[in-house]
């Protein structure tokens, strides 16, 4: 969601005369876009902004938008004097407000709607992965996640919006489309004939586009799984294998401390239907390890049923707590060094989880989008249907933006291939 925020910033910017600058040094004005979700993101923008504050030039405009925005509020001119603007997630579209009148202090964190949908000007081009956000904000409320007070409860975004935006990014440039949200499955919008559309509908009208290869979705809540978006993996060869389903923890006990309503039984089932549809199809989740109250007993069965499901890419954290959220004042928190030994266990099998699925890739021909140079400038980078990250061995600055890549090695952490 972030890098399709910083995307219509920018495209904005540039609209009113701005050049992008990777030295901010230099720049004229400064937009740290952030994210709050856990503490250490937020402990990371006011040490970047501290830095910044004194290389910057003394006339340059700097401000934060986004979640920490939003969690910080005015404390933020506080902690930082220097800011001139201090933006919510839904209100980057009062920019130009700061760019009109740069002596002034702008403080907007309200949550409103789908405001900035319609006020920002549609992107110039389109890279090659256009996100496109269909709802803001969740009605979940699990007990650990500042979404709902960061971005609001849920709204979907009307159909024709979402279908316009995913048009204009087939017409400028796009060959996948990524479908967003904090509850992407969750969609559901019903238009003034009482006609009701689900994320499976969107991923049909993008899929009818030609120039669209690819469509995937991310983030998604296991009790959204509906019949109908599972069957799209069976009827969809557009759609990607590949599902981010977040399960944050194998426990029933702590799942129902999260308030995350649903069965291991449920979730199981759910990936079971997803694997008849598409027997191809891999999952990745997100793990939350020591939260409030957890037991040795609790992390045994995060280590079950990751070694179950067999994901293929993951990602686990310590519980941080978070300010407005109820597991922030539970009893029983768990220490630090218990936490770091618990993720490091869980990594441990997840990173081996991963190096068996990459290597089993050895040998198959897959195709892939391709994403750029590597740092080194001498080799391509390309993104499987799995987003497992491919590495060839070319110099072409022409490489085709999709290619039927052989993979020839495996590590860890990506594939090695050669295009066929």
């Amino acid at each position: 969601m972030n890098v399709y925020d910083g995307q219509r910033i920018a495209s904005m910017l540039r609209g009113r005369g701005y050049t992008q600058t990777d030295d901010y040094t230099d720049a004229d004005i400064i937009i740290l876009n952030t994210c709050a979700v856990r503490a250490k993101a937020t402990d990371k923008v006011f040490s970047a902004l501290g830095r910044i504050r004194t290389e910057k030039k003394p006339d340059a405009i700097m401000g934060i938008v986004g979640c920490v925005a939003r969690e910080s509020g005015a404390d933020a001119f506080k902690r930082v004097p220097e800011l001139n603007f201090v933006l919510g997630p839904q209100s980057y579209h009062k920019l130009p407000e700061i760019l009109d009148n740069p002596d002034i202090k702008l403080l907007n964190i309200d949550l409103g709607g789908l405001e900035k949908f319609d006020e920002m000007p549609q992107m110039d081009a389109s890279p090659a992965v256009a996100y496109i956000p269909i709802q803001e904000g969740c009605n979940h409320c699990c007990t650990y996640c500042i979404v709902p007070y960061t971005r609001g409860r849920e709204i979907s975004r009307p159909f024709d919006d979402v279908v316009r935006d995913t048009v204009h990014a087939a017409n400028t440039g796009a060959i996948e489309i990524c479908f967003l949200g904090q509850n992407v499955n969750g969609y559901k919008y019903t238009d003034d004939s009482g006609k009701i559309y689900r994320l499976s509908d969107l991923i049909d009208a993008a899929a009818k586009l030609d120039a669209i290869k690819r469509i995937r979705f991310t983030s998604s809540y296991p009790t959204e799984m509906t019949d109908d978006l599972i069957d799209m993996f069976r009827t969809e060869p557009k759609l990607l294998p590949f599902l981010n389903m977040p399960i944050q923890s194998g426990s029933p006990d702590v799942l129902t401390r999260m308030n995350r309503p649903y069965s291991l039984d449920l979730y199981i089932d759910i990936v079971d239907k997803l694997r008849v549809a598409r027997p191809d199809v891999q999952i990745s989740s997100d793990f939350i390890v020591g939260f409030p109250g957890e037991t040795d007993s609790d992390f045994e069965q995060t280590l079950a049923i990751a070694k179950r499901i067999k994901y293929i890419n993951s990602f686990s954290f310590k519980y941080s707590p978070r300010p407005h959220t109820a597991a922030a004042l539970m009893p029983n928190q768990i220490p630090e060094k218990t936490k770091s030994e618990r993720l490091y266990k869980l990594d441990e099998l997840l990173n081996e989880i991963q190096r068996e699925f990459n290597e089993s890739c050895v040998g198959k021909i897959m195709p892939c989008l391709y994403e750029g140079p590597d740092k080194t400038g001498r080799h391509a980078v390309y993104r499987t249907p799995y987003m497992q990250q491919c590495i060839v061995a070319t110099l072409d600055p022409n490489s085709p933006q999709m290619a039927n890549i052989e993979i020839t090695a495996a590590n860890k952490a990506s594939l090695r291939g050669k295009i066929i």
